[in-house]
């Protein structure tokens, strides 16, 4: 006789679900629960979902929005808190949950108090002061990236560079984001970036995740070595609602790695318009300063030639030329009004013809003529000093004249220099001397020893 086999229980994965679902649910009523919240996420329809975790383990919890807004506390990454819940599961994915109904503050997680003692210690010592932030390069030469070469991060980061700035070229220094390796490894890509200055800039980065997997970036040799790096640094660390000690620490923050890396690129398009404006605007300012230059070039040609030794003599040469002619004039005059004076006497002698009065007046009119010739011949010769001394005195202050006796005149921006405050190191000036004018530049300043 044939045993029968008894016949076989076969139940769908989704009836499975639904009995253990239906099992958790009678067999747990609720319960409180302590925990730390990690992996905190708020979606835009007003759920949260989060995970408790102690020391041992953790669970999934869900908390759906006509919850959460009785809720009296504020749920957030490391607080501790005491969790009113129902046992359940999410059947899609068979995943073992918590459906939490209310929460209380149980006190800060230990991640979350260390946290906040290294912020407080960290600020003290004026590690996240403005004064020490370094100003983030415009147009950087060369980005630096500090980040797992295998994560989404770089992925994002390098997508966003190709598509804004393909032009710049971008160096990664590979590091470990999290475990036990990853703050050494962050330091020596930090130390070792800042030394062999090969960028101007340097991106420190890498996806979400809780405050355990970000916890590289709270640890304080880390904010050390940040701190004495010489080159920028933007950290991208996480999500925009993740914040860590690198982030403080940081010359600038980004809320991601794809945000941090527009950041620091600027758009090829906006920088090239960018060009063409400041070249616009430079042509303008060369054009308007070349015309200025033009005409204070042209007014101190004017001067100069107005002043200039050479339109000076001729002026003299021109006064003596007018002295000398109204020398002659006079002459002339004086000779004119002697000889009327003399056809008058001549004509009185002529009327009167006395022999005596005649050699008298001879005599006189003999003597007259000598002395009227040496006060010719003395006013000539006054009139002659005269000009010799002009001419002499018009050589010695001439300024070509003590240029030619070894002298220079320095100018700066079109000033003369009478101190050697004037002028700094480095300053082009022009040396005017007897022959011509030399473009020098200030090398070294040696003031007199009083």
């Amino acid at each position: 006789m044939i045993e029968q086999i008894p016949q076989r229980s076969i139940l769908k994965v989704s009836e499975l679900n639904a009995e253990v679902s239906l099992l958790l649910k009678t067999g747990f009523p609720l319960l409180w629960v302590e925990g730390e919240i990690s992996n905190l996420a708020q979606p835009s329809s007003g759920h949260i979902y989060f995970s408790l975790k102690d020391a041992k383990a953790q669970v999934r919890c869900a908390m759906f929005r006509n919850r959460r807004m009785s809720m009296a506390i504020r749920p957030k990454n490391g607080l501790k808190v005491l969790a009113r819940v129902k046992v359940g599961l999410y059947e899609p994915r068979g995943e073992y949950q918590l459906i939490v109904e209310d929460m209380e503050d149980a006190g800060i997680g230990q991640l979350q108090k260390d946290f906040e003692a290294l912020k407080k210690k960290l600020a003290a010592k004026g590690m996240f002061d403005d004064i020490h932030k370094k100003p983030i390069p415009p147009i950087p030469q060369r980005i630096g990236i500090i980040t797992s070469p295998s994560g989404a991060a770089v992925r994002d980061i390098i997508n966003v560079l190709k598509r804004r700035a393909p032009h710049i070229p971008i160096l990664i220094y590979p590091v470990s984001v999290q475990g036990e390796n990853s703050a050494p490894e962050i330091i020596k890509a930090i130390q070792r970036a800042d030394s062999e200055q090969k960028c101007d800039v340097l991106l420190l980065t890498r996806g979400g995740g809780s405050i355990e997997d970000l916890w590289s970036f709270n640890e304080e040799a880390v904010a050390e070595a940040m701190y004495q790096c010489e080159t920028p640094i933007v950290s991208g660390v996480g999500h925009e609602i993740d914040f860590t000690i690198a982030d403080f620490v940081s010359d600038q923050r980004a809320p991601t790695p794809s945000a941090a890396a527009e950041l620091i690129s600027p758009e090829r398009a906006q920088q090239l318009q960018q060009l063409r404006q400041w070249r616009n605007r430079l042509i303008t300012q060369f054009e308007n300063v070349t015309r200025q230059q033009k005409q204070q070039l042209k007014t101190l040609q004017q001067r100069l030639s107005i002043q200039s030794p050479d339109n000076q003599l001729r002026n003299q040469a021109q006064r003596v030329d007018e002295l000398e002619l109204r020398m002659h004039r006079a002459i002339l005059q004086k000779e004119q009004q002697h000889t009327a004076t003399l056809k008058q006497l001549k004509l009185r002698l002529i009327n009167q013809s006395p022999a005596q009065r005649i050699q008298l007046q001879q005599s006189q009119l003999s003597s007259l003529k000598k002395r009227f010739k040496n006060a010719i011949e003395q006013q000539m010769n006054r009139r002659t000093d005269r000009m010799n001394r002009s001419v002499g005195t018009l050589n010695t202050i001439s300024p070509l004249a003590t240029l030619q006796r070894g002298y220079s005149i320095s100018r700066y921006n079109n000033h003369v220099v009478r101190s050697i405050k004037e002028v700094k190191k480095d300053d082009n000036i022009s040396v005017l001397v007897g022959d011509g004018e030399l473009d020098c530049c200030v090398l070294k300043k040696h003031p007199h020893k009083k």
